[in-house]
């Protein structure tokens, strides 16, 4: 059949990739944080509190008084190419690019904020892709995290008249890639501190602690994960500590046990003055690892008696997490590409 010489042009037949990250704001002054955490904090994911409950409290306190602190806080590792979380996640698709090839076209989006998800997803498929794959970068799964990626996939989906077939990352918490990349990054920057640690705390984000009594298994994925990096770091560091903590708690509700901060100060009140942490769960350095942990856990840990204290910085775009990165894309791609 001839197709007649009014028909619009159609971009077929690639294949896409794009990873998403949690998100950022546009800037490092009150007003755009205020709009990127009244985004993030209106998710019914983020917050599981009944909306007539907890509307008046984000709009009637928490946009009001939070914004100015967190700016601050984000004042403080902001970087001339901006978010550090959204350079980071920019330049793992540029590798990611680099290191797949032409047959697949590479993007990224946060799931707050910008480059919006919805926006990027129909991006690549106007550049041809009829055949997606969403990589949520967060290893451990959580209804916080991954869930919530899905349900703005599905939102985006909702718009469109003709949807491209759909392939997800699972979360990778226990892949023997994930685990490798980790072990071999980790142990390099261990060797590299100018001290030597005692203690190796293994910070993940928290989450309330009624989500594993709701279901959830990110509390057991962040306990594996560490089980499995611990044993993996044992023949290489065997008189290192390996501890695991749960950071940035919020709010009143009882959460995910034990708490970074507390037990920071906790391990420099008994004795140990070396210490170092690393946040595995963060597949890219942001406002958790390079001001909650990199600045004011040292502080916490110096005030307390500590002495050398050293946060890790996260996979990024380093050769060990990229090679994981490729491996995991490469292997949900079978078939595709």
């Amino acid at each position: 059949m001839i197709q007649p010489p009014d028909h619009p042009r159609v971009a077929l037949g690639r294949v896409g990739v794009l990873l998403v990250n949690l998100g950022t704001p546009q800037d490092a002054n009150p007003a755009a944080v205020r709009r990127y955490l009244a985004e993030f904090l209106s998710d019914p994911r983020v917050v599981e509190i009944p909306r007539a409950i907890w509307k008046p409290i984000l709009h009637g306190v928490i946009l009001r008084t939070r914004p100015s602190k967190s700016a601050h806080a984000y004042r403080q590792v902001w970087g001339e190419d901006g978010s550090p979380l959204a350079a980071i996640t920019a330049r793992q698709a540029r590798a990611l690019r680099e290191r797949i090839g032409d047959g697949v076209v590479v993007d990224w989006a946060m799931r707050y904020g910008k480059p919006a998800l919805a926006d990027r997803f129909a991006a690549l498929q106007a550049q041809g892709c009829d055949r997606i794959l969403v990589a949520p970068l967060y290893p451990q799964y959580s209804a916080a995290t991954n869930a919530s990626v899905m349900d703005a996939l599905c939102d985006a989906l909702k718009g469109m008249r003709w949807q491209p077939a759909i392939r997800t990352l699972p979360p990778y918490y226990d892949d023997p890639a994930y685990i490798a990349a980790l072990a071999q990054d980790l142990a390099t920057q261990i060797e590299a501190l100018a001290f030597r640690a005692e203690v190796l705390l293994l910070s993940f984000h928290g989450m309330p602690a009624r989500t594993l009594q709701l279901g959830d298994p990110y509390h057991c994925h962040c306990r594996k994960t560490a089980r499995l990096l611990g044993e993996a770091l044992a023949p290489r560091f065997p008189g290192l500590r390996i501890d695991t903590t749960f950071q940035s708690r919020f709010g009143r509700a009882k959460w995910l046990e034990p708490a970074t901060d507390v037990t920071i100060a906790a391990e420099a009140r008994q004795g140990v003055r070396r210490m170092a942490v690393a946040a595995p769960g963060f597949s890219a350095d942001c406002l958790e690892t390079l001001e909650e942990l990199a600045i004011r856990a040292k502080e916490t840990f110096v005030e307390a008696g500590g002495t050398d204290f050293a946060t890790l910085t996260c996979l990024n775009d380093g050769e060990p997490g990229m090679a994981m990165l490729e491996h995991l894309v490469r292997r949900e791609l079978s078939g595709w590409a």
